[in-house]
């Protein structure tokens, strides 16, 4: 299948495969993602069709990866674990407060960068970011707290 138009597979498509390598069956990754069988079994198709190649060994007992499976399995699950290690940054954790400061840089770098640490770790959990510029932050349209 010619692709060039699709740089990469849907998300969704990519999950299927990775949860079906996981469990070994479509039936379990269905499970596990509250899909259908056939909507697992969909998910691959369009995961062969896309890449030209089977990535799974069909048995009456499951599926077993092929080499090429198995290639991509690694690759998946690779970018599957460095979204989940850096979703922190998009995610506040619960009961954390976010303070959002606003500064010109001299006086960021001369007295509130020593500080920020003992502020960050400080037990009420509070979550600092600090916009540096030389422009007047406008406090209400940006957001800013102080």
């Amino acid at each position: 299948m010619d692709h060039s138009s699709d740089q990469i597979l849907p998300l969704e498509t990519l999950r299927a495969f990775d949860a079906a390598a996981r469990t070994g069956s479509f039936s379990a990754a269905a499970e596990k993602l509250n899909l259908t069988h056939g909507a697992v079994s969909r998910q691959i198709a369009k995961l062969e069709d896309w890449l030209g190649l089977k990535v799974f060994e069909r048995n009456a007992r499951g599926v077993t990866l092929t080499i090429e499976g198995n290639r991509l399995h690694l690759r998946t699950t690779e970018a599957f674990a460095l979204i989940s290690v850096n979703s922190d940054r998009w995610v506040e954790p619960r009961g954390t407060a976010v303070v959002r400061l606003a500064s010109i840089p001299s006086v960021s770098g001369l007295w509130l960068m020593p500080r920020m640490a003992a502020l960050e770790n400080h037990p009420t959990k509070l979550r600092i970011v600090l916009d540096v510029d030389n422009r007047q932050a406008d406090l209400a349209d940006e957001g800013i707290d102080l």
